[in-house]
């Protein structure tokens, strides 16, 4: 059930995408034909990705904070998606506000339990994004941040846990290409986001570890 809503998800994305690459070639004939005010310069600093995105989570494992035997979470791979908005300052510095989400289920091994907990995971963060000059006609790019990512138990298969929030840090790294105009390209990159794993505020799932989610991404974005 869950690769399907992912399914439908991502289908939602690339039909999102197609819409707006529409919108911006729209906009795009029409800045060609009258001045820019300042208002439109502002715009212009924007950009708009839409990327589907995997997510590899590295395994922890440490005594609980109940009575000290040992917990270990194994997250689930799975897919998820990656939304962004940036304000490009100039060529080489701007700002990035991130939205990403993801469902899996997290394993939880205990003595003497057994057992999973689904959730959604959604985080929020900005920072400050880099590029650099273009290597080989393709450019580059580079961001860092913080934010919170919050881990909601699924309704039906949550077993009853408490939303989390876990303060995160990330570092973006990646590639992106004009295609079709100036306004719209293609871009690919990977991501890794650290936090304490999360143990939806029970004691004796909590590894006191920190983790890592590898997210390779690809997608599109617009400029306004």
């Amino acid at each position: 059930m869950s690769l399907f809503r992912t399914s439908v998800s991502l289908q939602r994305l690339i039909t999102t995408s197609a819409v707006l690459a529409l919108a911006s070639l729209a906009t795009s004939a029409s800045a060609q034909a009258t001045p820019l005010s300042g208002l439109d310069k502002q715009l212009n600093r924007i950009e708009f990705g839409i990327n589907a995105m995997g997510v590899i989570t590295k395994s922890t494992s440490g005594p609980d904070a109940l009575d000290g035997s040992l917990a270990t979470d194994t997250p689930s791979n799975t897919v998820g998606a990656l939304i962004n908005l940036r304000y490009i300052k100039n060529p080489l510095v701007g700002v990035e506000f991130n939205y990403t989400y993801a469902r899996f289920a997290q394993d939880y091994t205990t003595t003497p339990l057994n057992f999973n907990i689904q959730a959604n995971a959604s985080e929020y963060s900005g920072g400050w994004v880099f590029h650099t000059p273009h290597v080989f006609g393709i450019g580059t790019f580079a961001s860092a941040g913080v934010g919170t990512t919050a881990f909601k138990p699924s309704k039906n298969g949550g077993s009853g846990f408490d939303e989390q929030a876990r303060f995160t840090y990330y570092y973006n790294v990646g590639v992106e290409q004009a295609i079709i105009s100036p306004k719209i390209g293609i871009r690919a990159s990977f991501r890794q986001a650290f936090y304490k794993a999360p143990d939806f505020e029970t004691n004796y799932i909590d590894t006191g570890k920190r983790t890592i989610s590898s997210e390779p991404t690809v997608g599109i974005y617009f400029k306004f």
